[in-house]
């Protein structure tokens, strides 16, 4: 493989992102695995890193000759650019965790390698073992650049009693479909006043990402035009127009100044009967509710399923020597891990080996189980080198969507500005 460039380096770290970490990087780039290990970096803290740690501790007890250096980063833009300045100075770890939405800012580039399906198979994980759909996006001119560990869905959390109050419940205790834009308004304002407190919840002020989510799971749903490959970008506005109009619907009256902290707490306290939010929120509400927790995945209020999602994904960063021991020591030690990965579905992710979904154990699960189908619809992030999570992409979208959600802009004009921004962002130059 040829020398990687700049503009490889670049795309890999994501426009903006990459002088001010480069001081920051030596220090942890410098941390080599020793010769009978491999070194893994990854970017799970809280309750995710102590469950990850778990699960790397558990796989060296099993698995003879196989041990893992581990480092932790923090997520975002400093991870992403320590990792691209990793591979591009011959520096990387034998494996790393990326949100898969990140890949086409990487795989292009040259700052990944591929993976070696049969090796994996040979170590238990047969590619037609792996959810499809994510899997799909792992690809890069017909080899796959990345394994999925899982699908973090955005997705309805709801409180049992109050639904049930409302009427709104099955008889198995699900939750009744959304029936239309209309109906979904109509079923708000009768949660409103049933339960005397506020409505559905949603945070969106102050954050990066949330108000885009929720566009995207709405927009997926609609099936129309969102096409990022060109010079411009070709999107159905009219599509686009509708949706942001209805999310302003949505925020009214309560939660058009709502930060995410806030909606969070306004669920878990009771004050609220639901909240769309990520599923790695799940264990705070669990705390919080117990028994009186339901999850769902995100319902479909326009024609199609669909819930704006991520995976983390193993990826191998570019090595300019590729070790023959250490590389097959990787492949070992992603095989296990989504082996293991019902340990990580304790964390509320939902995990892409099918046999572990498909399990007893993991139908057992509550409220895991309840909304294990939203990885059979995820919307990822359009694909773009510069969109994806943590991206500038997706704070650039929420700016434009708060003109309408909290200044009280027409659609049209949030809608416009949205546009703006993707074409401003798709008339730098392309680095591949």
């Amino acid at each position: 493989m040829s020398p990687l460039s700049r503009r490889a380096l670049l795309r890999g770290a994501g426009a903006g992102a990459l002088l001010p970490a480069i001081g920051a990087c030596g220090s942890v780039a410098g941390s080599v695995a020793s010769a009978d290990e491999i070194q893994y970096w990854n970017l799970f803290s809280g309750p995710d890193g102590n469950l990850m740690k778990d699960m790397t501790r558990k796989i060296e007890d099993r698995v003879p000759g196989l041990k893992v250096k581990t480092t932790v980063l923090d997520w975002g833009a400093p991870y992403y650019t320590k990792l691209a300045m990793a591979s591009v100075g011959g520096r990387a770890p034998d494996i790393a965790v990326m949100h898969l939405t990140r890949l086409p800012g990487y795989a292009p580039g040259g700052l990944l390698d591929p993976w070696d399906m049969d090796l994996l198979a040979e170590f238990g994980v047969r590619r037609q073992d792996i959810n499809p759909t994510v899997l799909k996006r792992c690809q890069y001119e017909g080899k796959p650049f990345a394994v999925p560990l899982d699908t973090h869905p955005f997705i309805m959390f709801y409180d049992h009693d109050m639904m049930d109050r409302s009427g709104l419940l099955r008889s198995d205790g699900r939750p009744l479909p959304f029936e239309s834009p209309a109906h979904y308004l109509e079923v708000a304002e009768k949660l409103r006043k049933d339960n005397g407190k506020l409505g559905p919840v949603f945070g969106h002020v102050n954050d990066g990402a949330n108000a885009w989510r929720m566009f995207w799971t709405l927009f997926s749903q609609t099936g129309g035009v969102f096409d990022l490959t060109g010079a411009r970008a070709d999107i159905d506005i009219d599509r686009s127009v509708e949706v942001v109009r209805f999310m302003a619907q949505v925020i009214r009256p309560d939660c058009r100044t709502m930060d995410l902290p806030t909606a969070i707490a306004d669920f878990a306290n009771g004050q609220s009967p639901l909240i769309f939010n990520g599923e790695w929120d799940l264990n705070t509400f669990r705390t919080a509710k117990k028994d009186k927790l339901g999850a769902a995945p995100f319902p479909t209020i326009f024609d199609k399923p669909a819930g704006a999602a991520d995976s983390h994904s193993l990826v191998l960063p570019r090595q300019n020597h590729v070790d023959p021991a250490k590389r097959r020591h990787a492949h070992r030690f992603a095989a296990e891990l989504l082996k293991s990965s019902l340990a990580w579905a304790g964390g509320g992710h939902i995990p892409a080996y099918l046999p572990v979904t498909a399990s007893k154990a993991y139908g057992q699960l509550h409220p895991q189980h309840e909304y294990a189908a939203a990885a059979n619809h995820p919307a990822l992030d359009p694909q773009a080198w510069f969109t994806g999570s943590g991206s500038d992409f997706q704070n650039r979208m929420c700016q434009a969507l708060q003109l309408t959600l909290i200044s009280g802009a027409a659609p049209e004009k949030a809608v416009q500005k949205m546009v703006s921004e993707i074409n401003d962002l798709l008339s730098k130059p392309n680095p591949a």
